[in-house]
């Protein structure tokens, strides 16, 4: 006879939490803050700057904007599990958390791909970029990195709801996430690894798109004649290379490891790194990184000084 539980107790991490939980709820508040506002910053920069209106910031908004969403499926759930001695989750809440975060992070995933893409087309085929990357197909590119990214993860989460769950009602992490649930189900484990095969091919096929696009992209740079033209190549991908790196490397620690087990605190900073850290740092590299962006937020908040740019006074 199957049993389903309504709750599932989430001790989440207790070897680090139990002892100094305000410690940890006033740092993670102040980080998920700082990504909300940061991130709706850069959204709002590019939406008002008429000069950032092309694929490449366009794709950077949407980004931050997936940003803010990503990680509010997960770090309020954090911070009330740290100021509360319950800890739970209803296994619909768990199966939500699971499907927005995972879906928000597969569309962010296929965004990262399309704008390396974008960048490739730019510097590697700059006459063909106008009539190639259009705003209609930007749009088209967009809109459909967020449709697949919700509509794939469909299938499975369905079928994880479908399955029996008894005893223990514990999972050992931060936020609800695939392996954990599913090591509670009363059903054969060996599913788990065919989940692991899953996403491991999907990262894998990701990660490289993107690095035979920049490998490329580095190559086309490195052949043009004057420093200032590769010094100004190299700015507009820097930023891209380095959010790529965080978020594929923190996902390939989280997801492509089988049936490696680590201790409970590296897993917990593992998933610390992937669900919060990569997500503080976007703002600042799209921001302090890059010369006009630095200029549209200077627009943004100080309208009055859109004649003087360069004045450093706000």
């Amino acid at each position: 006879m199957s049993c389903v539980f309504l709750s599932i107790t989430v001790r989440v991490a207790e070897t680090m939490f139990e002892d100094g939980s305000l410690l940890f709820f006033i740092p993670l508040f102040v980080i998920y803050i700082f990504i909300v506002i940061g991130n709706l910053t850069v959204f709002f920069a590019v939406k008002v700057d008429t000069r950032l209106h092309n694929p490449m910031y366009n794709f950077i908004s949407i980004f931050s904007f997936l940003e803010i969403w990503y990680t509010t499926a997960t770090i309020p759930k954090m911070l009330s599990n740290l100021i509360s001695r319950q800890r739970t989750i209803s296994i619909i809440g768990c199966l939500l958390q699971m499907y927005f975060f995972h879906s928000l992070g597969n569309s962010e995933g296929i965004l990262l791909t399309t704008m390396a893409i974008d960048r490739y087309i730019a510097i590697c085929n700059p006459l063909h970029y106008p009539t190639i990357m259009t705003p209609r197909l930007c749009a088209q590119l967009s809109a459909g990195s967020c449709i697949f990214g919700f509509l794939v993860l469909l299938p499975e989460i369905a079928w994880i709801s479908t399955l029996p769950f008894c005893g223990p009602n514990e999972i050992h992490q931060i936020f609800c996430d695939f392996e954990p649930v599913l090591r509670l189900a009363c059903t054969d484990t060996s599913m788990i690894l065919i989940e692991d095969v899953i996403h491991a091919v999907a990262i894998i096929f990701s990660v490289l798109i993107i690095a035979l696009s920049y490998i490329r992209i580095i190559t086309v740079i490195l052949r043009i004649p004057s420093v200032e033209g590769r010094q100004k190549a190299f700015s507009t991908c820097a930023a891209h290379l380095g959010v790529f790196l965080m978020f594929y490397g923190s996902v390939s620690l989280m997801y492509l490891r089988f049936s490696a087990t680590f201790p409970p605190i590296l897993d917990t900073a593992l998933a610390l790194m992937f669900a919060v850290l990569a997500p503080f740092f976007n703002p600042i590299i799209y921001s302090f990184r890059n010369k006009d962006m630095k200029i549209a937020i200077k627009k943004l908040f100080c309208p009055q000084k859109t004649v003087n740019l360069s004045s450093d006074q706000c």
